[in-house]
């Protein structure tokens, strides 16, 4: 045989059987094919639903009143599932609920199309077994209602089938014998709990117990026409689903053809490639977001029944503040129904939802603008990472989202206002001298530091082509330390970096304000990176990948600067110890001390949030008692109205 080609298949008589270990393969299916045992409820109601649709189908002009009622009864631990839909004969429950992989429902579907039918697979049925130690099944077929048969297992892998008395009416009753460890679940509270959600969009009622209302009736805003204000019917749905947070707006999802928009009343649709017949309500939630916070929570519906409580996957990784709930006939689930399989549906799904979050917020701006107000308030975080990621928000978002900075939250449009058409942000943690420049300068600082803000504003200030002075960089500290007039000597420069910096400290001669501030040391934000990831427990601390970009950034820096003094020339006690140096005065090397204890002292006092010091603080106080004495000992005994001792002062000094 030549290489790579196929291998001959064997002879006839070499073909053997595969064997199936039944109860091995019962156990899976039953017992690992479900996340939870509560998805037993969740398919013995959809075979019920399925049955009604399969008698409708059979049977149009019939005397039908479909119903399904779940019972449960806690001192026998059983729950019951009632229909009164199509019913089974016998020779239906040995090739239908008796046959793994084989499905009634599926093969209805393909034969009439109807996409009311649920079921797909032929394996809901063993889910039951996950739960109970014993399955009865009573039913009578609408085509033999004089014929009633009763279906009971343990396990699944056994089974037998016997007569019994017909029921008063076609259907068929599901009675599970719940396993110890699933007692809970014959209490009708419970029930109540499962079902209203699992079945809320389900056409027939299910009731529980003896009650008198539907778990399911709740109002569908998009199923049918509601009387009066459509906003507060979608409101309403979205309180009564919404468990977790209090729902702030809610705005619909509408299908989505190829080629067209996504229901663009805003016209901003993107579109959505290939389509989608979803239609549902999202909302925007009232729970606390920020940054990588993710309170995405979405329920998919597959004809009208739960298939996916968490499908938060399809909506935008940004959108962290969204809850919703849609329906489709297109997905296609997986084998356990508890997922999406992710093909052209699954993402022409995922574009619809973001054009649908979208066009929602431009409504909510447009029209509600006390809704549109409480989620900026809410959401402001969220919303600034969500406008780097898609360019139609960023448009609504520019001018009204907030801006966490030193002054509390202000909208860029504000902050450039005040910076006087700059916009300033500190690229560190805050607290920096530059920073507290600005304060007493009344410019509020962006906070950098903060989720999406710093890109944000970058895309801000390119857009409205206004300034941004990043605080904490070189080229943005030259904002503040403005070149002085004058350059200084080379000698006088050497002189006061020798007197005033230390090892690692880079003398830079400016100008700001206050000039009644001498200096003030601005640590190197570059320097500090490279200092972090270089250390020997960064490769510990940090992912590999994030490592090797982040060395790659810091290696443009040597890291030998750590920090800037910048001098500020325009401060009078500067430029007197410039003229004390150059007429030779003996006291200037001591009023040089001076300012180098002023500076450890003020750089200290900034450790924290900057993390330099700047030298000794203990030095650095004594210091400055060194130099006041030194200065005050200048002073020449016996000049008029200066005492020689203290003890020569007045009583009443």
């Amino acid at each position: 045989m030549s290489e790579g080609a196929p291998p001959e298949p064997a002879p006839a008589e070499d073909l053997r059987t595969t064997e199936v270990d039944l109860g091995g393969l019962v156990n899976v299916l039953a017992t690992h094919l479900y996340s939870t045992p509560l998805v037993a409820l969740r398919e013995l109601v959809q075979n019920a639903h399925d049955s009604h649709t399969r008698r409708l189908l059979e049977d149009p002009d019939g005397d039908h009143r479909p119903l399904i009622r779940v019972r449960g009864d806690a001192a026998r631990r059983t729950v019951s599932i009632e229909d009164t839909g199509a019913g089974l004969t016998e020779p239906e429950i040995h090739s239908y609920l008796a046959t793994v992989g084989t499905g009634y429902t599926r093969m209805l579907r393909d034969l009439t199309g109807n996409q009311e039918l649920i079921g797909a697979f032929g394996l809901g049925f063993l889910s039951a077994f996950s739960v109970a130690d014993e399955v009865a099944v009573t039913t009578t077929s609408h085509r033999e209602p004089h014929l009633g048969h009763r279906y009971r297992s343990r396990g699944g892998e056994q089974y037998q089938v016997d007569p019994v008395a017909a029921r008063p009416r076609p259907g068929t009753v599901v009675e599970l014998t719940l396993k110890a460890e699933h007692a809970h679940l014959a209490d009708e509270d419970a029930l109540r709990d499962v079902l209203g959600r699992y079945c809320v969009l389900l056409p027939i009622p299910v009731y529980v117990g003896d009650d008198e209302q539907p778990v399911n009736n709740v109002e569908v805003p998009w199923r049918h026409s509601v009387p009066g204000d459509q906003h507060a019917a979608r409101m309403r749905f979205a309180t009564a689903f919404g468990r977790r947070f209090e729902p702030l707006t809610a705005f619909p999802v509408h299908p989505a053809e190829s080629g067209t928009g996504g229901g663009t009343e805003s016209g901003t649709g993107g579109g959505a490639e290939g389509g989608t017949d979803t239609i549902g309500l999202l909302w925007v939630q009232d729970g606390g977001t920020y940054g990588s916070s993710d309170n995405r929570d979405l329920a998919v519906y597959l004809r009208g029944m739960l298939l996916a409580e968490d499908a938060r996957d399809l909506l935008p990784s940004w959108a962290g503040f969204i809850g919703g709930v849609v329906e489709s006939s297109r997905l296609t689930p997986t084998a356990s129904r508890e997922d999406l399989q992710r093909d052209d549906h699954y993402r022409a799904l995922q574009r619809a939802l973001t054009d649908a979050i979208v066009d929602g917020l431009y409504e909510t701006a447009r029209l509600r603008p006390a809704a549109w107000r409480r989620i900026l308030t809410r959401h402001g975080q969220d919303l600034l990472g969500a406008a780097l990621c898609d360019e139609r928000l960023f448009t609504l978002l520019a001018d009204d989202v907030p801006v966490p900075t030193s002054q509390g939250d202000l909208t860029a449009g504000a902050l450039r206002a005040a910076g006087g058409g700059a916009v300033h942000v500190a690229l560190g943690s805050g607290g920096g001298f530059e920073e507290m420049l600005y304060r007493a300068m009344r410019v509020p600082i962006a906070r950098g530091d903060r989720y999406a803000v710093l890109p944000f504003l970058r895309r801000y200030a390119q857009l409205r082509g206004c300034r941004l002075v990043e605080l904490g960089s070189e080229h943005g500290d030259r904002e503040l330390f403005r070149d002085p007039e004058r350059p200084l000597p080379a000698g006088e420069a050497a002189w006061l970096a020798g007197a005033l910096a230390d090892e690692g400290e880079q003398l830079v001669p400016a100008r700001f304000d206050p000039p009644g501030l001498p200096l003030v040391l601005v640590p190197d934000r570059e320097a500090e990176l490279k200092a972090r990831i270089e250390d020997d427990q960064a490769d510990a601390r940090i992912p590999s990948a994030a490592l090797r970009l982040a060395r790659a950034f810091t290696a443009r820096t040597d890291g030998e600067v750590r920090a800037r003094l910048y001098l500020n020339l325009s401060c009078p006690a500067v430029l007197d110890l410039l003229a004390a140096y150059r007429a030779g005065h003996t006291g200037s090397a001591t009023a040089a001390g001076l300012l180098r204890s002023l500076k450890v002292i003020m750089a200290a006092a900034s450790a924290g949030s900057t993390g330099a010091s700047g030298g000794d603080l203990t030095a650095a106080l004594s210091g400055v008692g060194t130099a006041v004495s030194a200065l005050t000992a200048a002073v020449p005994a016996g000049l008029p109205g200066v005492p020689d001792t203290l003890d020569a002062l007045p009583d009443e000094a």
